[in-house]
């Protein structure tokens, strides 16, 4: 059984899905402007890749920038593809760019 990627449509939706979190949350915000598009589809493939070894530990949410700017706005976030890690919806790190499945995992491990 792999974690669910939620994809909130809004601003609302998003802070639904962070509300109903029993876990940590792994946000990570993406764009749909040109020179964000490939980077951000790598970031899929990341949380993707990582998704069966956090069954459970964690709650994965892809954000388009465009479409829950407040959130994208609460967390500071400046660029895509970008992602923060949530605990009961404070910050606890972030980070910015792509990355590899290593990195992301690492970031994890180091906060969960």
């Amino acid at each position: 059984m792999t974690i669910r990627v939620h994809r909130p449509r809004e601003d609302a939706e998003f802070n639904f899905i962070l509300g109903m979190s029993k876990v940590p949350v792994l946000a990570y915000f993406t764009g749909t402007w040109p020179k964000a598009i490939e980077a951000c589809r790598a970031m899929d493939l990341v949380v993707g890749g990582i998704a069966d070894d956090y069954t459970g530990r964690l709650t994965a949410v892809r954000a388009d920038i465009t479409r829950c700017p407040a959130a994208t706005e609460r967390y500071g976030i400046t660029g895509a593809p970008s992602y923060v890690l949530l605990k009961e919806g404070e910050t606890v790190a972030h980070g910015t760019g792509p990355t590899t499945i290593a990195e992301v995992r690492k970031f994890l491990d180091a906060h969960l």
